[in-house]
Order: C-alpha cells, then sequence, then structure tokens
C-alpha cells in the first residue's frame, strides 16, 4: 500500500477522511422547506396557496392542450377559473361574467365558514365530553371493589399484592380516587405496577376530602376503603377523608384502613368511629423491622415472607379436637401450619399466649399455612410433646457499636428500638452529610442510660467515611435514607452510592476499615434490585414493607390485631435466632423437635433460615413452616424463626 494513502494521528485507527459534500436535490429541497413550514402557520398557508395555484395550472395547461379553444373562444384564463371552479366551488362550467365569478368566491367563502363554524361547535362539544371523561370525573357504577383514597408510592405495591390476593377472583376491581391527573395515573400504574392479571384499575380524578367528590367513587358498595398517607401533608388530610367518608354514610362499609403515623390520631380515629376505622402504622413497622433487622440477619426477607401473599399466609380456624389441650399442644398438632397464637370464644386475639393456656371448643388457632385447608389437625405429637427439653442458657451478651449512616426522622426510631436490646457499654455512632441533616438535630440524641451517642456532620468525602469506619470495630454498618431532606429517588441513589462505597473499603487493604455486616434502607422497592446489586447483607425496603401490610389489612381485617401484635414493641414479636441455641451443629434433626424445643422456652417456631442458602440472596434462604416431619442438619449460621419475646 502507498504512503499517500494513509492517515495518521488518531491511534491505529487513524483520524477519519472529512466527509465529501453531497448534492442537494431538488426533492430533498422542496421536502425540507415543506417541513420547515409546517412549523409556522402563515408559512404553510402560503405554502399550500401557491401548491393550489401550480395545481390547477398544471391541470388547466392539461385542459386546453387536449381541448383546444372551444368555439365560443375560451381562452387560458377562462380555462383556469374553469378548474378552480370545478375544484372549490362546485361549478361545472366557468361563469359568464366578473360579477358571477366573485360572487360564486363569496358564496362559497361564506358556506366554507358557515359549515367549519357548525363542526367547529360540533367537534368542541363532542372534544368537551371526551376530555372530562378522560379527567376521570364521571361516577363509579361498579360494586364490590376495594376503594383506595390518595396517592403514594405505596400503591404500587399495593395495587401488586391486591392482584395476586385476587388472582382466583373472576371480577375484581380497584377503585383508586385522587387529586392526580388521571393520564398521569394510568401511565405511572402501567409503568410501575406491571402486569396486574385479572385486576381490573378504574381510576377517579377527585378530593377526597371533599364530601361531594367521594360520592362519585360510590363508598358505600365498596368491599374495603384503604386511606394512604400522601407523606407531604401528614395525618391532617387522612383525618380529613375519614370524616368525609362519615359525611358520605358508608355504614355499609365493613373497614376503613387508614395510613397514619401518630399514635395519638391513630387512637382517636379508632375510637371515634368504634373500631370501623383500622390505623395502620407503617412508620413504626419500618422502623421496628429496619431495627431487628439490624439485629438478627434475614428477618427482613421472613417479614416479607410472611406478608405477601404469594406463598403461606395466616388464617384462622376452630378446631374442636383441641377442646381441652394446651397452646402448647397445639404447636405439635398440624403438621402443615404453624400455629402462632389463638383467639378465644370472648374474640380476643393473643399471639404467643402463654404456652399453658387451655384451649375451648370455641377457640380458634392463628395458623401460618399454604391455605385454609392445609390447616388439618394431625394429632398432637407425644413422643415430642411429652420429652423434656433443656433450654440452653442464654450467652452472656457484650456491649455492640453501631455505625449509623445517613439520618432522618425514622432514624430516630431505628436506634430508639434497637437501643431497648443493647448491652450496657454499647456504642451507636451516627455519620450524616451537613447538606441534608443540621447538626443541632444530632447534637442531643438520647436512648436510654445503657447506649452512648456520639455523631459526626460530613461534607460527603470518601476520608471521612474511612475515618468514621475505621475508627472501632463495629459489629453493624446501618445505612438511612435522608426521607425529609431531598427527594425519594436521591434518597435511594445516595444510599446506594455508601453502599458501593462501603464495600469498596471493606475489600481495599491497610485503610483499618473492617469488613461488616450492612443493613440498607430502600425507599422506593423499584430500586431494590440495583440496590441488591450494590452488595448488602440485609435490605429493608419501606414502601413494600407498608404497602404489604396495608393490602394484608384490607383483604382480612380480622389480621389486623395479629400485626399490631407482631409489630408493636410491646407485644410478641418475629425473632430469628442462632440455631445453636436450639440444637447441636452437624447433627440432623427433625423439625418437629425443633418446635418442641422453642416451646419449651416458650416460643412458637414457624420456619427456619440456611445460610448457605441466603448467600446471593437473603430472601432464598428462609423455609417458612416446612412440615414438622422435613429434617435438616443445622450448620454455623443457621437459624430458627420464632415468635416470641425478643430476647
Amino acid at each position: 500500500m502507498s504512503d499517500n494513502n494513509r492517515s495518521f494521528g488518531q491511534g491505529a485507527q487513524g483520524e477519519p477522511d472529512a466527509p465529501k459534500a453531497n448534492k442537494i436535490r431538488f426533492a430533498q429541497r422542496l421536502r425540507y422547506n415543506f417541513d420547515n413550514s409546517i412549523a409556522s402557520s402563515k408559512s404553510f398557508m402560503a405554502f399550500m396557496g401557491l401548491a393550489v395555484v401550480v395545481v390547477a395550472v398544471l391541470i388547466t395547461a392539461l385542459r386546453y392542450n387536449t381541448e383546444g379553444a372551444d368555439a365560443e373562444g375560451a381562452n387560458f384564463f377562462d380555462r383556469f377559473w374553469s378548474t378552480i371552479a370545478i375544484l372549490f366551488l362546485g361549478a361545472g362550467k366557468p361563469d359568464a361574467n366578473w360579477g358571477q365569478r366573485v360572487l360564486a368566491i363569496v358564496f362559497w367563502a361564506s358556506s366554507l365558514i358557515f359549515t367549519a363554524t357548525v363542526i367547529g361547535f360540533i367537534s368542541s362539544k363532542i372534544l368537551g365530553i371526551v376530555t372530562m371523561m378522560k379527567k376521570g370525573k364521571s361516577a363509579v357504577l361498579d360494586g364490590g371493589h376495594t376503594l383506595i383514597l390518595g396517592w403514594s408510592n405505596r400503591i404500587f405495591p399495593i395495587l401488586k399484592e391486591l392482584a395476586i390476593a385476587n388472582q382466583n377472583v373472576r371480577k375484581a376491581k380497584v377503585v383508586v380516587f385522587s387529586n392526580i391527573d388521571r393520564e398521569t395515573m394510568e401511565d405511572e400504574i402501567a409503568s410501575r405496577a406491571g402486569e396486574l392479571g385479572k385486576l381490573k384499575v378504574i381510576t377517579r380524578f377527585g378530593d377526597a376530602t371533599n364530601p361531594a367528590d367521594l360520592q362519585r367513587a360510590n363508598v358505600s358498595a365498596a368491599k374495603s376503603i384503604i386511606v394512604l398517607d400522601s407523606d407531604s401533608s401528614g395525618d391532617a388530610t387522612v383525618v380529613s377523608t375519614v370524616l368525609a367518608l362519615k359525611a358520605v354514610n358508608a355504614s355499609s362499609v365493613n373497614k376503613i384502613i387508614a395510613e397514619v403515623d401518630d399514635a395519638n390520631t391513630a387512637e382517636a380515629l379508632q375510637t371515634a368511629t368504634e373500631g370501623r376505622v383500622i390505623p395502620v402504622r407503617s412508620h413504626d413497622v419500618i422502623a421496628r423491622v429496619t431495627a431487628q433487622a439490624s439485629r438478627q440477619p434475614g428477618l427482613a426477607a421472613v417479614t416479607l415472607d410472611l406478608l405477601d401473599f404469594d406463598g403461606d399466609e395466616i388464617y384462622f380456624n376452630q378446631v374442636p379436637a383441641l377442646a381441652g389441650k394446651t397452646y402448647g399442644d397445639a404447636l405439635l398438632a398440624f403438621n402443615t401450619a404453624s400455629v402462632i397464637g389463638l383467639v378465644d370464644e370472648k374474640g380476643s386475639v393473643k399471639v404467643n399466649p402463654k404456652h399453658s393456656t387451655k384451649l375451648t371448643a370455641e377457640s380458634k388457632v392463628i395458623a401460618i399455612a399454604e391455605d385454609d385447608d392445609k390447616v388439618v389437625y394431625t394429632g398432637v405429637r407425644e413422643d415430642i410433646a411429652k420429652k423434656k427439653f433443656t433450654a440452653p442458657k442464654a450467652p452472656v451478651r457484650k456491649a455492640e457499636h453501631l455505625l449509623v449512616i445517613g439520618w432522618s426522622e425514622m432514624g430516630q426510631s431505628v436506634i430508639a428500638e434497637v437501643a431497648q436490646f443493647l448491652p450496657k457499654g454499647s456504642t451507636v455512632h451516627i455519620v450524616a452529610n451537613q447538606k441534608f441533616v443540621a447538626a443541632d438535630k444530632l447534637a442531643n440524641l438520647k436512648f436510654g442510660a445503657n447506649v452512648k451517642v456520639t455523631f459526626a456532620a460530613v461534607t460527603g468525602d470518601i476520608d471521612e467515611l474511612i475515618a468514621a469506619a475505621s475508627a472501632k470495630k463495629y459489629n453493624e454498618i446501618i445505612i438511612l435514607g435522608y426521607r425529609n431532606a431531598i427527594s425519594e429517588s436521591e434518597a435511594d441513589a445516595q444510599t446506594m452510592l455508601t453502599m458501593l462505597q462501603m464495600n469498596q473499603l471493606f475489600d481495599a487493604k491497610g485503610n483499618g476499615v473492617e469488613p461488616t455486616r450492612l443493613v440498607a434502607e430502600i425507599l422506593d422497592s423499584r430500586k431494590a434490585e440495583l440496590a441488591r446489586v450494590a452488595a448488602v447483607d440485609d435490605l429493608v425496603v419501606s414502601d413494600n414493607l407498608a404497602a404489604l401490610l396495608i393490602a394484608q389489612v384490607s383483604e382480612n381485617p380480622k389480621l389486623a390485631p395479629v400485626f399490631e401484635d407482631l409489630f408493636d414493641a410491646d407485644g410478641a414479636s418475629i425473632n430469628v435466632n442462632p440455631i445453636e441455641e436450639y440444637a447441636p451443629l452437624g447433627k440432623e434433626i427433625e423439625y418437629a423437635e425443633l418446635v418442641g424445643i422453642a416451646h419449651a422456652r416458650g416460643e412458637s417456631a414457624i420456619g427456619y433460615r440456611v445460610l448457605a442458602a441466603s448467600r446471593d440472596s437473603s430472601s432464598s434462604g428462609v423455609v417458612l413452616n416446612p412440615a414438622k416431619t422435613q429434617k435438616f442438619t443445622p450448620k454455623a449460621g443457621d437459624s430458627l424463626v420464632v415468635v416470641g419475646d425478643l430476647k
């Protein structure tokens, strides 16, 4: 190859030759001018007028050359006028004189204006009706629907769960009623909720706090009503919505599930409506699960598994064969169901009651099962029930040290929950970006005599994070979102960035940062998969937790006191305890025996978690409600999932 054909200067590829200018054809120039003319109404009209003249001239020339001048001496202009008359005025021949020609144009213009006015009026009316229908201001005629009032990010997981819960229902319907534009609602639901199967979602625009608007939602025919907290206006809007529902007189609706933040507001709503309003304090549920997830690996996954409609659920069954037997006996009386509580003859719900509690013929067991027909009495396992188990001594706990990165009002609730169970001498160090959290909000935090709290306001520089993480060996690192300072998407992005930075620090050598268990809070469930890519040991997806709880209670209001007990700080709770507290490692054991050992400790076993199966995903290692006859070999890091008091 000759050197003259080579190019130089851009690596091995060489610089590209300058492009050659192509000759612009007439058709391209015409198309270009036409495209530009559309952008301007004046240019477009001039372009179309010129086009009409050109077309008319061409047709006239063709006619003139074909027919020639007629006997009356019609010239080219007469033929041109004749062409215009035929094309636009509906005339079959040229008019005799100029007066008639002008009059024809006037008639044509008048007819055009009148016709356009009538058509425009009719079109505007039709467009107005269509626009009104698109706005979603028409009344809902369907009955037996789940009515969701308000709008928040939790609506999408709620719809997903309702779709799963009603997949066998032929005409399941949900009506979403909010002050968000209907087109926006439908676009968001389509993109964020995904495929909802047989579930029909109807959207309506209106003010849920206005009784006149609410009448269009067919409130009285609703199966259940969900009132969402909009996050921005808090409980005030929820209270106003409940009052509006009362004004509409929705007495036929069994229960109204209202999402509230404040405990006093929740109690007042329940009392004032004589129990018809079931308050769901999602803030407390999220804080409690986040706190316990930091202490118990796998607990977030167990909670999600228990709350969703896909898999095992909670059922109430009356079992006459258990009359006269104890709650401890009931734990070992169902091979394919895990008993977690009782409903006594008065209807009072008790989760993990005293195991000596005797059942009557009217008592109902609260059990976790694949379906209600799986809660089958198989007889008390006497071989296990009569066996004496010695509960091992609780290990002596040493002081623990927690590092919290990020902060919001949720952080205060989380640490307040964790602090109740931290041994004396424990510490909590909070690191928060000063752009998002003012230092005075962290200066005087106190969480009991056992815990010392320190804080550092940082700029977000990686060196500051290294300094904080290497200050001491931490037992847990909790990463929280800046909920109130920035948008939800920005808060999640900041959380995931921090997760990546921490894992990078763990992998690096010589920086003094030791690998530590990470627990992170993600606000938007759509970011969950991204967060898992960023590598975290336990992930608490906030809107999912709240949505699952709301969906469960809306489908079965009887579950409300069960979940209230499970997620109340004073009640029983779900715990994920080390398996070695119940059985020796490396020796095969029947699950029924683990249930018996947990019973000896005053706990109700509901499953186990295998560490080896949860390396990639914390949820994959959870086995909820295994058969009592199932056997497995415990290994280091495995856990037993129980319902009982926190240790």
